[in-house]
């Protein structure tokens, strides 16, 4: 058997364990929550979007299986200072939102912590000077893929330090060094050029693997993974304004010149040319940042809409058809985890590249005359 037809048949393995996995955790919490929810609607209800929305979005606390979760800290700056407890506090057996007594009154409303006053409502006054700093489920699931990209990256060049860069790769080498090398030849020389890629290469690395590393979490529906990091606009944000001050900061006199006084146009044109370029310098982090959020959110909420499916239609026909259909999209879930940072780190380069590029006018100008 060849090695794609083995890669092939691992990939899909893995979408059939991450979507049976995803099924099995819909039914325990639908399980879980029959009792409560049998109070307030009817019998057979199911909401698609409250149900889709509770699994993409940000959480206080970390879902393990049945009714078991870890809770997270919750950290809070008021005007009385920090204070720090258990996520546990803010809700009762039932996951449902209560009151806090602190320094002040908590409640989730929105899954965000605000200060109330005595009847429940939100203190406006309050919450104006509510800093929440704390470790939510995005923010721990960032710190475990920081973790294993630290494990990878440290033992992978302690390995190049003790038998040398001529030596055959092995272990963790041998699976990285491809990806090291693709990121090298087919994204930053190309893009930057030969004699300056090695500068930018620490840091389009940085990017190619905490993207990648976070979309695979992603994809898995159990603990540690199942957060939706990549698909959090803060996350994509964050990642867009490193690049734009890395590329701007690397910038070029001509770069500039390029953007606020075009060489070979009339001067008319120039003035009108000058704040669309200065626009275009802003909204190249801003589609990176869209791009890479939208993508990665939409997958999410594809293979979460075909298993609601099955508990919408509740027969073993739609079964029969969410179930094949969610561990098709799943298999291309696992492409677009890999596209979506290799389009990422290569606009960056690309960006990159126009900035530090040396342009020569005279000599076009020369040439274009003759």
């Amino acid at each position: 058997m060849s090695f794609l037809r083995i890669k092939t048949l691992l990939v899909a393995g893995f979408s059939l364990i991450a979507v049976l996995s995803v099924t099995n955790s819909f039914a325990n919490e639908n399980a879980n929550e029959g009792v409560k929810e049998a109070a307030k609607k009817q019998e057979g209800s199911f909401n698609v979007t409250e149900t889709i929305l509770e699994h993409i979005k940000d959480d206080h606390s970390w879902h393990l299986w049945g009714d078991k979760s870890i809770h997270l800290p919750v950290i809070l700056k008021t005007s009385k200072g920090f204070e720090v407890f258990s996520s546990e506090k803010l809700v009762d057996e039932h996951h449902e939102p209560v009151v806090y007594k602190g320094n002040f009154d908590y409640k989730l409303i929105e899954g965000k912590t605000k200060i109330v006053d005595a009847s429940g409502n939100v203190d406006k006054e309050a919450s104006k000077q509510l800093w929440d700093l704390s470790i939510t489920k995005n923010v721990a699931s960032l710190f475990v893929s920081v973790f294993i990209l630290l494990v990878v990256l440290l033992s992978s060049a302690a390995a190049y330090k003790k038998t040398g860069v001529k030596t055959a790769p092995k272990g963790l080498q041998s699976f990285m060094e491809p990806i090291i090398l693709f990121v090298r030849d087919e994204v930053a020389v190309p893009n930057i050029g030969a004699k300056k890629a090695g500068k930018y290469m620490p840091f389009l690395l940085t990017i190619f693997f905490l993207i990648l590393t976070n979309n695979f979490l992603g994809l898995i529906p159990f603990f540690p993974g199942g957060a939706n990091v990549s698909g959090n606009i803060a996350f994509t944000m964050t990642l867009a304004v490193c690049v734009f001050i890395v590329v701007n900061l690397s910038a070029n006199k001509s770069y500039w010149e390029h953007i606020f006084w075009m060489p070979g146009m009339h001067w008319s044109m120039k003035l009108f040319l000058a704040p669309i370029e200065l626009i275009g310098v802003f909204t190249k982090p801003i589609s990176l940042m869209i791009r890479l959020f939208a993508n990665i959110t939409a997958g999410h909420i594809l293979v979460l809409s075909l298993i609601c499916l099955i508990f919408i239609f509740k027969t073993v026909f739609a079964s029969a058809i969410a179930v094949p259909f969610a561990v098709f999209i799943g298999m291309i879930e696992l492409l677009v985890a890999f596209l979506q940072a290799f389009i990422f780190t290569m606009l960056a380069a690309m960006y990159i590249g126009m900035a530090t590029e040396e342009h020569h006018h005279e000599g076009h100008a020369e040439a274009a005359h003759h």
